[in-house]
């Protein structure tokens, strides 16, 4: 592996976040294609995780995973006018289909009756389908959930953070109340705060986007609001209300218990490839990335160190041991057996990935049975014993550690990096230049206002942090002007 260089946060955040994506080889520009990315293996395999464990929760609250057409009809996406237009900046279409040569130059064929929009998101396409699978109380609810890529087509974009294609996984469910339709919408958002802390090891926020923010077409959006190093904030997954708003836009009624027909009640919920991004805004140092065992391609990577061909021969053994029980273990281990590179050119290219445990096997180990051990977010060169002999325990134990060891370390940083504010002078000289920070200050629920405070900061509202959520006091007054607050909302710059 070539070495990257990686700058420092404290010198260049947003360098450091490309640097440390180049030296794991997560992903790259596409360059041939505008604004798009290439994720390679070891991003795929982090964003597979992901998948996995979002997944395996979908699944265990009765939803099933189906597939829709990438391409939707513009009079689709027309039918539900505030979608339509918050969408329609963001929209690629397609118009042709075919390629013809003309005088040894390719051009377009055959311009299609109706353009076809490159899905944003397939809450249209999938409200045309739930009107002709939806008759009756009985068949609902309808929970299902699709993976796939969209196209937004953005102006500025950012690995994982924002490109104009992205990965993600789009829930869509109809029910026959608007009371259970909000149960889901929470339910859901219960899990995407599950994942983020319990298996990205990230803290996170929940609440409820203002309505100048919330997704076009919704009654109301939830969210997961996280904080990275810079004192940004990220959002991290959104769950919907969209009332009876896409049931009416494409009549999907039922026949309720009493026999009348009435529109269905929807929700709409997402978590996208920008985890990845958040893993590494997060947890990641000036070393590389930084990866919580849980959401890991690679827990352990093995080091077998040897001088001569005997030594080669014992160390290779004792290795190829550790490796099978470990595996057995249901670890993914990663025995890095190659002749062409020293010890440290391996240690190297392992810490980049983000590989959370190193195992060390040299002949004095062998001899003595027992690996040296290096933690990924340990600060010292300092190394660990672990005796060969119920390795799987003694690894096990080491990894949870660092599991619990890094969602510690976020939720510290968060709280050192939260303040709650009542000053608009203290507001304004927090947020100056490039500052930003965890800010809980009162609003006056308007739209008018909530502007002014992003023209004047660059702060947004991430969210109305829910009951138990942030740091509510009560009432109070706006922080901008003053007139009565009912509650304190979360502010910070964000991505």
């Amino acid at each position: 592996m070539a070495e990257q260089h990686i700058t420092s946060r404290a010198q260049d955040y947003a360098q450091w976040y490309q640097d440390v994506i180049a030296a794991a080889q997560l992903a790259e520009p596409a360059g041939v294609v505008r604004g798009c990315m290439v994720v390679r293996p070891h991003g795929w395999a982090i964003w597979e995780k992901i998948q996995a464990e979002l997944d395996g929760r979908f699944k265990a609250t009765g939803h099933q995973n189906a597939a829709f057409p990438l391409l939707i009809p513009l009079s689709f996406l027309q039918k539900e006018a505030e979608h339509a237009e918050g969408f329609a900046m963001e929209c690629a279409v397609v118009t042709h289909a075919g390629l013809k040569s003309v005088d040894g130059k390719i051009q377009l064929k055959n311009e299609l009756e109706e353009p076809c929009v490159v899905r944003p998101t397939s809450e249209t396409i999938i409200g045309h389908f739930f009107a002709k699978w939806i008759d009756s109380y009985r068949d609902l609810p309808l929970l299902l959930n699709q993976w796939c890529s969209v196209m937004r087509w953005e102006l500025r974009t950012r690995l994982f953070l924002r490109t104009a294609e992205f990965w993600w996984q789009e829930g869509h469910t109809a029910h026959s109340s608007h009371a259970e339709a909000v149960e889901e919408v929470h339910r859901m958002l219960d899990i995407y705060r599950d994942v983020y802390q319990n298996v990205l090891a990230i803290p996170v926020v929940r609440g409820m986007k203002t309505p100048n923010e919330k997704f076009a077409g919704a009654l109301a959006t939830y969210c997961v609001e996280a904080l990275m190093q810079d004192g940004k904030a990220l959002q991290g997954a959104t769950s919907h209300d969209l009332g009876q708003n896409f049931g009416r836009a494409f009549n999907v009624t039922f026949q309720n218990k009493e026999g009348a027909r009435d529109f269905v009640w929807q929700t709409s919920w997402g978590c996208t490839t920008r985890t990845i991004g958040a893993l590494i805004m997060v947890h990641s140092d000036d070393n590389g990335l930084v990866l919580p065992p849980r959401v890991a391609p690679i827990h352990v990577a093995i080091v077998p160190i040897w001088k001569s061909d005997a030594e080669k021969s014992q160390v290779l053994e004792a290795s190829q041991k550790i490796a099978a029980e470990l595996r057995e273990d249901g670890l993914v281990v990663k025995l890095d057996d190659r002749d062409a590179m020293r010890p440290g050119e391996k240690y190297y290219e392992w810490e980049r990935k983000g590989v959370p445990l190193r195992l060390e096997v040299g002949p004095r180990d062998v001899a003595s049975a027992t690996a040296m051990a290096k933690s990924r977010i340990s600060d010292s060169k300092e190394k660990l014993k672990v005796p060969f002999e119920n390795i799987g325990v003694h690894v096990g134990a080491i990894l949870d550690a660092i599991q619990k060891q890094l969602f510690a370390r976020a939720l510290a940083f968060r709280e050192a990096n939260t303040v709650k504010l009542d000053s608009w002078s203290d507001f304004e000289s927090l947020f100056a230049d490039q500052g930003s920070k965890y800010v809980y200050a009162h609003w006056d629920g308007t739209t008018a206002t909530e502007l002014a405070i992003k023209e004047a900061t660059k702060a947004t509202i991430r969210c109305i942090p829910l009951a138990g959520e942030g740091l509510d006091d009560g009432p109070g007054k706006c922080i901008k002007t003053g007139a009565p607050s009912r509650q304190r909302v979360l502010f910070a710059k964000n991505y």
